[in-house]
């Protein structure tokens, strides 16, 4: 159905078309000097050493995995609590997801103070997601994974920009992931990108990206090599230049539109903070996010109630979401499951995600809380 209120909204406009054209008139589509120019400006504006743009965001993921050094039997701690991609890619690297609770409705991140209790003898790495933009506790994970030598992989999709203790999400790590899927906050339809300081990761990922070639198609065609070696097992992961395009104008536009995002985040705040059915996640978080979305939790709510409550403001115009089904739940991943996860479980049936976009107007966010607060009387 069409609603009057969508979910997200997306931000593109003659940049992005001009710049796609630009790409398919010089000739040259596949992955070439725009993914070079986007990843240094990635690179830049996260103040990392590398970037490598990729074709999805779980493609960086793997990458992120085999550039760690995950082999297959070693056991990485995730959230269920996250898209099955991040899950997904541990699978792909042949290693066991150990699934991680959050560590409440407030802060739905990553506990790590479970993480702790998760590791064992197996254990090669942690897995964090920085769930709506929201840095997970990051001072606590590193410590313990300097404390075990593990590696960190930050699934960083829902938050570029933003910051923890002054440091951009995905820096502090080993390696981390961005997505560039068509309603995140950078958006080229398909896409991603794995940025590291690491070198000996980054050239390794990099291979990877592309067949383990020695050298790619772009670099043959301007003579800069005439051949190639093939020296690993690697993927075609690699992203094109009409995405890159599309991906160099994104950038151009994120700190405006996520400056935009916290007002609208705001205001949100302000009209619903004395709402005492509801838990609003991160409700006092004051460093810089990216405002990805927009979730809140009904406080003695049960799956069912919450459903209600959707479908009511869907008869009412506005388009919601729920993030996330735990992955521990999907029958895939039954059979991994080893640890209770009550507060996930909690979570996850009784969050649903209201709308979230810079062009979002102040009426539309004070009829979406007037609308939730006459749904609670009604549900």
């Amino acid at each position: 159905m069409a609603y009057n209120i969508p979910l997200f909204n997306l931000n593109f406009d003659e940049a992005e078309e001009k710049a796609a054209l630009d790409v398919i008139q010089s000739k040259w589509i596949s992955s070439g000097p725009k993914c070079m120019e986007l990843e240094n400006d990635f690179s830049t504006m996260l103040n990392a050493k590398y970037s490598l743009a990729a074709s999805s965001c779980t493609a960086a993921l793997h990458l992120a995995m085999l550039g760690v050094g995950i082999q297959p039997g070693d056991e990485v701690i995730v959230p269920s609590l996250t898209f099955v991609a991040t899950v997904n890619a541990v699978r792909y690297a042949g290693a066991i997801p150990v699934f991680c609770d959050i560590s409440g409705l407030d802060n739905p991140t990553i506990d790590a103070r479970q993480i702790k209790n998760c590791i064992t003898d197996k254990t090669k790495a942690i897995v964090v997601m920085h769930y709506a933009g929201f840095a997970c506790n990051m001072d606590d994970i590193m410590q313990l994974a300097e404390e075990y030598r593990l590696k960190v992989i930050e699934d960083a999709c829902h938050g570029p920009m933003s910051e923890y203790k002054g440091r951009k999400l995905g820096t502090i790590g080993n390696v981390g992931c961005f997505s560039f899927f068509s309603n995140k906050n950078i958006s080229t339809g398909e896409g991603g990108i794995l940025v590291t300081n690491d070198e000996k990761l980054y050239e390794k990922t990099k291979l990877l990206r592309s067949h383990g070639m020695t050298t790619m198609s772009y670099e043959r065609a301007k003579g800069h090599s005439t051949s190639y070696d093939v020296v690993d097992l690697g993927y075609n992961y690699r992203m094109d230049d009409i995405h890159a395009a599309i991906g160099i104008e994104q950038l151009k536009k994120l700190v405006p539109d996520i400056e935009r995002r916290a007002e609208v985040r705001t205001e949100y705040i302000e009209q619903l903070r004395y709402v005492e059915e509801l838990i609003i996640p991160f409700k006092d978080y004051d460093e810089v996010s990216s405002s990805y979305i927009f979730p809140v939790v009904l406080k003695d709510g049960t799956s069912e109630k919450r459903e209600k409550m959707r479908n009511y403001l869907s008869e009412n115009g506005i388009q919601t979401s729920m993030h996330y089904p735990p992955a521990h739940r999907f029958m895939i991943y039954k059979d991994f499951v080893r640890n209770e996860l009550p507060k996930t479980e909690r979570f996850a049936d009784t969050e649903f995600t209201l709308p979230m976009y810079g062009s979002l107007k102040r009426d539309d966010i004070a009829y979406i809380c007037d609308t939730i607060k006459k749904g609670l009387k009604e549900i």
